[in-house]
C-alpha cells in the first residue's frame, strides 16, 4: 500500500510540474507575440509609439557599357578579361550624358585593372571588384573635374580566359 501511495505522489508531482511548465511557456510566448505585433486597438492613456522610418524605394535608369576587354600577361601566356558594366543613374539623368562618358569610364576601368595581376583580379569577389571600379571611376572623374552623372558602377558580366 505504501508503494502505491509513493507512485501516486510522484505521478501528481510530475503532472503539476508539466502543467506549470506548459503555463510558463504559454505565458512567455504570449508576451513575445504581443511585443512583436502592435495591437490594433489603441489605449487612449498610452503614449503613441514612434513611427518607423520607411525607406523610400527609388527608381533608377541603367546604362550598359559592354565588352571592356583587358589583356594581362600571366604565367606563360596572356589572359583576357571581358567585362560588361552597367551604370546606375537617377531617372532624370539625360541619356546623352551617359553615352558621352562611355569612353571615359572604359578608360578608367582599363587603366585600373591593367595595373593588377591576373591572380589579384581572379581573387576579387564581384562585390569587391564593383567597389574598386566605382572608386577608381569616381576618382578619375573628380581628378578631371567632370561631373559624374551616375551613382553606382555594377558588374553585369565577367569572363576570364
Amino acid at each position: 500500500m505504501l508503494m502505491q501511495r509513493i507512485i501516486l505522489a510522484v505521478l501528481v508531482v510530475n503532472t503539476l510540474v508539466v502543467a506549470a511548465t506548459a503555463y510558463i511557456n504559454f505565458s512567455l510566448l504570449n508576451q513575445q507575440q504581443t511585443l512583436a505585433a502592435p495591437s490594433t486597438t489603441e489605449d487612449p492613456t498610452s503614449t503613441p509609439a514612434p513611427a518607423k522610418k520607411s525607406v523610400k524605394a527609388e527608381e533608377y535608369k541603367f546604362f550598359a557599357i559592354e565588352k571592356i576587354i583587358i589583356s594581362l600577361p600571366g604565367e606563360g601566356r596572356e589572359h583576357y578579361f571581358v567585362l560588361d558594366l552597367v551604370l546606375q543613374a537617377n531617372t532624370d539623368t539625360d541619356e546623352k550624358k551617359l553615352q558621352q562618358i562611355d569612353p571615359m569610364v572604359r578608360n578608367s576601368v582599363v587603366a585600373h585593372l591593367s595595373s593588377m595581376t591576373v591572380n589579384e583580379l581572379r581573387a576579387l569577389s564581384i562585390t569587391d571588384l564593383q567597389t574598386r571600379l566605382e572608386e577608381a571611376v569616381s576618382a578619375d572623374f573628380s581628378s578631371r573635374h567632370v561631373v559624374q552623372p551616375f551613382a553606382h558602377v555594377l558588374v553585369s558580366k565577367l569572363v576570364v580566359q
